[in-house]
């Protein structure tokens, strides 16, 4: 073997034996024969410029001072209701990707721009643009923004199913708001779930540095394609301990593709309760297979008992994956969107059976207050739902959350109000509240609001 030849050789050796990280920080870019070593830098350059930086500014309502509630400090103080509402300008740091040059769409986290007033996007040529919101989804924290698309590169997106564990990733983005970060690792692990960082939750893990500031931004491999959305860390300490997680590609490109046609996702319902099969239960059932999800209840008239569904019935696979507890059936389900069609493979009475179900629309159609009006930010809206106190015994948008100290809170609302009428309208929807807040006057918006056994008007300025 001659000289150059062992030269290369070494130089893979080592890179094999060090991470890529190290690789670039210790060995040259050529070896004594001026031949170039294995470098991450070609394919940066083309995926780096995909990914931008996100700054939000919002303004936050202040509660008034506890004070102000004794009227001897009010005497030297004031009313506060002759007085503007207090407010505090909020600033807030992240990553987004661009996933559409054509039409501008940036993939980032929904908790990145969460409340926020207004969206500057940097790109990477030092351009700051203004962003619209599209859509966000708490649930699985993945939000849709949109710059205006002149001269933009995107990154392609993998198919995260072929990804594997041991597999070389690099997580790009803007760690601490010090600008544009690479960092590398490799695949920990996948399907994380049960973390309690989200509603639906099937995270890859990486030991690629994760901080804040890169929440939102790519992982990619090798290739440069991407691969997961960044969008958490575990640190116990504070600081990065080398678990990190990222949000699937096969995921994020579901949930935009309903954030850009509807704005939110909506979610169907299947109708069905389960728990996660255990060696006991499934001797007690008689069935052979050790992972799955038993079904403990169908709800009459569901799309699960159209489908045939039965309780004791073991549901092992959904659209060919395979479901090994109840996370990976709500995931699964979460993704699916009102009207579809699910082909569920299940055990009964020790038979294999493949059954197929149309996903309901839900009763329920959660909204933000926020998309209706400033005045309702922090606030849950949706439909009364069977098994409500009032269902079927009044109409009304019923407030299912409620940040405390939010405009919504202190605008008088509180959870499990029920919004009657908003300026003499009855509500029944979003649409029907936002037409009627188009009827608002310069003396505020009049709701109606039944609260337990009470009834009251308010008035919201």
């Amino acid at each position: 073997m001659g000289a150059g030849k062992r030269s290369v050789m070494a130089a893979v050796l080592v890179m094999l034996t060090v991470s890529a990280q190290s690789v670039i920080a210790v060995l040259p870019a050529y070896d004594s024969q001026n031949i170039p070593l294995p470098s991450l830098a070609p394919m940066l350059d083309k995926a780096r410029p995909a990914v931008v930086n996100i700054a939000t500014h919002s303004i936050i309502p202040v509660a008034d001072n506890p004070l102000l509630r004794d009227p001897f400090f009010r005497r030297f103080m004031g009313d506060p209701k002759k007085q503007k509402p207090r407010q505090k300008r909020a600033q807030a740091l992240g990553s987004g990707v661009i996933v559409d040059a054509r039409r501008g769409y940036v993939l980032t986290n929904s908790h990145v721009i969460d409340k926020a007033d207004e969206i500057a996007v940097t790109l990477s040529d030092g351009r700051v643009l203004e962003a619209e919101l599209v859509g966000a989804d708490p649930a699985t924290d993945i939000a849709v923004i949109q710059i205006p698309a002149e001269r933009l590169s995107e990154l392609p997106i993998a198919d995260s199913g072929d990804l594997r564990v041991g597999d070389f990733v690099v997580a790009i983005g803007n760690p601490f708001g010090l600008g544009q970060t690479v960092t590398s690792g490799i695949v920990s692990a996948l399907g994380r779930s049960g973390l309690g960082l989200e509603g639906y939750e099937d995270f890859i893990q990486t030991d690629a540095s994760i901080n804040p500031g890169n929440s939102g931004g790519a992982l990619v491999n090798l290739r440069g394609e991407l691969v997961g959305i960044n969008t958490a860390i575990l640190a116990p300490g504070g600081g990065n301990v080398g678990i990190g997680f990222a949000i699937p590609t096969n995921m994020a490109a579901e949930l935009m593709e309903q954030l850009v046609e509807y704005g939110e996702i909506r979610r169907g319902r299947l109708g069905l309760s389960g728990q996660t099969l255990t060696p006991e239960l499934a001797r007690m059932f008689n069935v052979k297979v050790k992972k799955g999800v038993l079904v403990s209840s169908v709800q009459p008239g569901a799309a699960a008992e159209r489908a045939g569904l039965r309780v004791g019935d073991v549901i092992v696979a959904l659209n060919e994956r395979d479901i090994t507890n109840t996370t990976d059936l709500r995931n699964g389900l979460g993704l699916l969107r009102a009207g579809s069609e699910v082909k569920l493979k299940l055990m009964r009475g020790g038979k294999s059976k493949t059954i197929r179900a149309e996903i309901d629309t839900p009763e329920e159609q959660l909204f933000e207050g926020r998309r209706v009006s400033a005045h309702f930010d922090g606030a849950l809206f949706g439909s009364i739902v069977k098994g409500s106190t009032w269902f079927g015994k009044i109409k009304g948008l019923l407030v299912y959350d409620i940040d405390q100290g939010s405009a919504a809170w202190l605008a008088g609302l509180r959870k499990g109000d029920v919004v009657v009428s908003v300026n003499r309208q009855v509500v029944v929807s979003k649409k029907e509240m936002l037409a009627a807040l188009k009827k608002s006057s310069k003396d505020g918006i009049l709701l109606n609001i039944r609260r337990g056994n009470r009834a009251l008007f308010t008035i919201v300025q």
